[in-house]
């Protein structure tokens, strides 16, 4: 777009009558319709583009000469890690004819970045993406949700039993666990930050080297303590308490890192106005660090939904429905994948990855209503929390006007002032 732009001397005294003529510049430059100038914010540019396919093109040219031509290697893995090691020698090569060292060093940690974030999340999609297509001629038939094994055998077709009782298990399971685990990890969390003493250190130190805990050493402690020593029987109960074990040092290690977060401007200023230590932890510390402690129960109850080791040894194995998690034996979905998926039989197998799809699926709809019980994070409010606010804040607004009217109307009226007298006026 072109544009013609008058220059005029800063001092128009100094000129003849009339003002100079002005000086007509022309300018070209690119410019919108509304006259703004059009700025390229995309920080992907063709150049890139092209350096990435040209180094790609490169690399699998490059690996296919080596392999057919001058080493005499084989297999889909050491062609594509060859492939990799080319592509980014010569895309750094590429890089560094247009710019600087530390730009080509950017580039090449971000591809690699990148390409361990692909990676993973092609990991993850394999994984569930096989499970459910394993498990998905079990998953078609209503009897897989709504009955036990108790009436069917290896050789019956899917129509014929379920997994009710691995899902009823493992809800009792993971709610007794979590009834233990939520007060004792909250509270050994408060106690780590909010109430210093003697043996903080010593306590951190053991939470600590607990996360780490293999879980069978788990189910071996509660299998010995509860089942050898106490005579108790194998049970629900009993693996829910293996669970604990596991849940505990997970939720202590994470809410300790959580309330550390927590500002001390906000402890400090409700000791300020004089509330206590406990009123100050129950008011301003737990409801400021609310969804990061929801965040600390969610990574506690993947950790104990999915064990399997420390069940085996403690609850036992049943193909009928148990509601009782003090008495018999009571499994749970790890444990029923990892009895199903031993039989030699198709049929039994796809119940196996059924269960382990059905698995998945719970831990999914756990997350999401722990995140809804969590609300949101200090300081984020959702509309209707907005609405009432401002519907409070107007409210005390008319309130106050009512006040201010009220004490206009009921004060006295207010004199002026006589002026002083001197003597001299007299």
């Amino acid at each position: 777009m072109t544009s013609t732009t008058e220059l005029r001397p800063s001092d128009p005294g100094s000129e003849p009558l009339g003002g100079p003529a002005p000086i007509k510049v022309l300018t070209t430059a690119r410019t919108s319709e509304t006259g703004e100038l059009r700025r390229r914010t995309s920080s992907i540019r063709r150049d890139d583009l092209l350096a990435l396919g040209g180094s790609g093109l490169a690399a699998v040219s490059l690996s296919g000469l080596f392999y057919g031509w001058v080493v005499p290697f084989s297999g889909p893995i050491g062609f594509v890690l060859v492939t990799y090691a080319i592509f980014l020698a010569t895309y750094a090569l590429v890089v560094s004819l247009d710019e600087p060292g530390p730009i080509v060093r950017d580039r090449v940690v971000a591809i690699m970045v990148y390409t361990a974030a692909a990676l993973l999340v092609g990991g993850l999609v394999l994984v569930i993406t096989y499970t459910f297509i394993r498990g998905w001629p079990a998953l078609t038939h209503w009897n897989f949700f709504t009955e036990d094994l108790s009436a069917s055998g290896p050789l019956d077709p899917l129509s014929v039993g379920g997994i009710l009782h691995a899902i009823v298990g493992t809800l009792m399971m993971i709610s007794i666990a979590l009834i233990i685990t939520i007060p004792l990890g909250l509270t050994c969390a408060v106690y780590l930050n909010q109430v210093p003493g003697r043996f903080t250190r010593f306590v951190r130190t053991v939470v600590e080297a607990m996360t780490a805990l293999p879980s069978i050493v788990a189910g071996l402690f509660i299998y010995a303590a509860f089942i050898l020593v106490l005579g108790l029987e194998k049970s629900g109960f009993a693996a829910a308490c293996a669970i604990t074990v596991m849940m505990l040092p997970i939720i202590i290690r994470a809410a300790d890192v959580v309330l550390r977060l927590v500002p001390g401007s906000l402890t400090e200023a409700s000791f300020a106005v004089g509330a206590g230590q406990w009123r100050t932890v129950w008011n301003v510390t737990l409801p400021t660090a609310r969804s990061g402690l929801t965040t600390a129960v969610i990574l506690g109850t993947a950790r104990g939904i999915g064990e399997t080791s420390p069940v085996l040894l403690t609850a036992g194995y049943t193909a009928s429905l148990n509601t009782n998690p003090v008495q018999g034996p009571q499994v749970s979905l790890p444990l029923a994948v990892f009895q199903l998926v031993k039989s030699p039989e198709p049929g039994v197998i796809a119940r196996g990855f059924g269960a382990a799809a059905v698995l998945m699926m719970l831990v999914l709809l756990l997350f999401v209503l722990a995140r809804i019980l969590g609300g949101r994070g200090p300081g984020s409010l959702s509309r209707r929390q907005e609405h009432r606010a401002v519907v409070a804040s107007r409210r005390d607004a008319e309130r106050f006007e009512r006040r201010a009217t009220f004490a206009a109307e009921t004060s006295p009226p207010v004199h002026p002032a006589l002026p002083a007298t001197t003597p001299s006026d007299s």
